[in-house]
C-alpha cells in the first residue's frame, strides 16, 4: 500500500492478520480478541521514543506464547520516562498495538509518546491538559499514545477501531491516536 492510499478495513482482514491460534482472553474480554483468533505464528512490535531515543523491535509471542523476556523490554521501553518507573504493560494493549500495526501495512515503526504514566506524570499533565483522564489506564499499563508520520491519524484509528478491542482516541491536532484495552469505545476528531 502507498502511504497516500487508504487501507480497506473489513473482519475478515483482520481476521487475515493474525492467521492460527485461539487466544482466550479474561472473562470481561469474551467478544473483545476476535481480531487475535488465528494469531499465526509471531507477533511482532515495533517503537521508537523521540524521548528517550531508543527503539524496540521484538517479538514477542510465539506459537501461542508470550515470551516473558520480550515482554520485560517492552514494560521498559514503554517505562514513565520523566522518572523511569516501569510497571508490566498489559499485554491485551501490545496485542492491540500490533494488529493495528499489521492492518496499516507499514514498516515504519510506531512512534510512543506515552506508554505508562504514574499517578503524578498522570495529573502533571493533567493540569496542563483537558485532555488527560483522571483515571487514566495508563496509570495501569494499559494504554499506549502513538504516531506514524505515513498514516493519517484517521487511518490509525481505524486500524485500531477495527480490532474492537479497546478504547480508540483521536488526537488529530496533537497528531496522535490514543488505544487502550479498556472498554470498546471511540473519541475525538
Amino acid at each position: 500500500m502507498s502511504t497516500s492510499s487508504t487501507a480497506a478495513i473489513t473482519r475478515r482482514g483482520i481476521l487475515g492478520v493474525f492467521a492460527a491460534t485461539v487466544v482466550a482472553a479474561a472473562p470481561t474480554y469474551s467478544n473483545a480478541f476476535g481480531f487475535l483468533r488465528g494469531a499465526g505464528d509471531i507477533r511482532r512490535i515495533r517503537m521508537y521514543s523521540g524521548r528517550t531515543g531508543e527503539s524496540i523491535d521484538t517479538i514477542y509471542w510465539i506459537e501461542g506464547e508470550y515470551i516473558d523476556e520480550a515482554l520485560r523490554e517492552i514494560n521498559h521501553f514503554m517505562r514513565d520516562w520523566r522518572n523511569g518507573e516501569a510497571i508490566r504493560m498489559d499485554s491485551r494493549t501490545i496485542d492491540i498495538l500490533a494488529a493495528s500495526h499489521n492492518l496499516l501495512e507499514v514498516n515504519e515503526p510506531y512512534m510512543l509518546l506515552s506508554g505508562y504514566r504514574t499517578a503524578a506524570t498522570n495529573a502533571m499533565l493533567r493540569s496542563r491538559s483537558g485532555g488527560v483522564a483522571r483515571n487514566s489506564l495508563h496509570m495501569r499499563g494499559q494504554a499506549a499514545d502513538v504516531r506514524l508520520s505515513s498514516r493519517s491519524v484517521s487511518q490509525m484509528a481505524r486500524a485500531a477501531s477495527a480490532c474492537a478491542a479497546g478504547g480508540v482516541g483521536k488526537y488529530s491536532r496533537s497528531n496522535f491516536v490514543h488505544m487502550d484495552c479498556g472498554p470498546v469505545r471511540t473519541w475525538g476528531g
